[in-house]
């Protein structure tokens, strides 16, 4: 009866809070996040073993369909100029993980893993990574547990340091595709700062995914396995909606409105992707990955910000 009664309230507050989000506006990214969290730490996931499926394809959904709202030239503007910065980013970020990896003593492949989450986007980078060196799941779930509490904070964090810190539009959408892991949490921190940065930190971050693809291959050479790349798709049907919006400007208002329910559907996306966190999760993560995670966070994101600030 305990149980049922349970199921009911979980039940019930999900869809609620899920309705609220769709039909108004009073739930911003990071309100919604929060939700997210408080619903699966102290109600309880309703749909544990389907959400992780339905956010990851909502949240890529949302990404193809603010690529109606960008012109393919500033992609390609922010492209090539993103190219500079991410592999400078990508290279520090692995080296410093492989340093504090060393003085933590985390093991060679969760060390991996975290560091390539933290280079280049999170959870999507530690799932191709993973069977490139035969991670074990153990391995793979601490890296997306560590990777996952830390998107959660750089939305909170990332807006509120750089409002505190005036940066522009532009400064504060290079510093978030940088710094920050997953897709999510970079284009709803730069949905909260405006719409430049968001214009901005969505084209660079796509372009610092790019980097999947090569950092898998020297991976599996590196680890001498036979793991194959998991390009992400998502990334091509951006800039194929990105090319509809800069060529065929008759259908703007059709894009238009696509882009305000990309924004909606990402805002639901992080609600799911909060409710996915769970005391489960939490504990599988002890505190040397953890803590190598978070140095190495605040070395990425306070260096690349430094940068940012003087050079941007």
């Amino acid at each position: 009866m305990e149980t049922a009664s349970k199921r009911y309230s979980q039940l019930v507050i999900f869809w609620l809070l899920l309705l609220l989000i769709l039909v108004t506006d009073l739930i911003s990214a990071p309100l919604a996040l929060l939700s997210g969290i408080v619903l699966g730490l102290v109600i309880g996931n309703p749909y544990p073993a389907r959400l992780s499926t339905v956010t990851k394809y909502s949240l890529q959904a949302s990404v193809v369909g603010l690529g109606f709202g960008i012109n393919l030239y500033q992609v390609a503007e922010t492209g090539f100029t993103g190219f500079f910065y991410t592999a400078i980013s990508l290279i520090a970020t692995m080296v410093v993980g492989l340093l504090l990896a060393k003085l933590l003593g985390v093991g060679k492949k969760l060390n991996h893993l975290i560091s390539a989450g933290t280079a280049i986007c999170g959870g999507s980078a530690i799932a191709a990574v993973a069977p490139a060196i035969n991670a074990s799941e153990k391995e793979i779930s601490v890296a997306l547990g560590v990777v996952f509490i830390l998107n959660a904070l750089a939305l909170f964090v990332f807006p509120f340091i750089g409002n505190k810190l005036q940066l522009s539009q532009e400064q504060f959408g290079v510093w978030a595709a940088i710094a920050i892991h997953d897709t999510s949490s970079v284009v709803g921190a730069a949905t909260e700062f405006g719409e430049k940065a968001l214009e901005i930190a969505t084209t660079l971050k796509l372009t610092r995914a790019l980097w999947i693809l090569p950092v898998v291959l020297i991976t599996g050479f590196l680890f001498k396995s036979e793991g194959k790349a998991s390009f992400p798709k998502f990334i091509l049907f951006f800039l194929i909606a990105s090319l509809f919006s800069t060529f065929l400007s008759g259908l703007s208002e059709v894009y238009s409105w696509l882009t305000m329910l990309a924004r909606k559907g990402l805002i639901i996306s992080l609600f799911l992707t909060g409710a996915g966190i769970s005391l489960s999760l939490l504990k599988t993560i002890s505190i040397r990955p953890f803590l190598q995670g978070i140095v190495l966070w605040v070395v990425v994101a306070s260096s690349s910000l430094l940068a940012v600030y003087y050079l941007v």
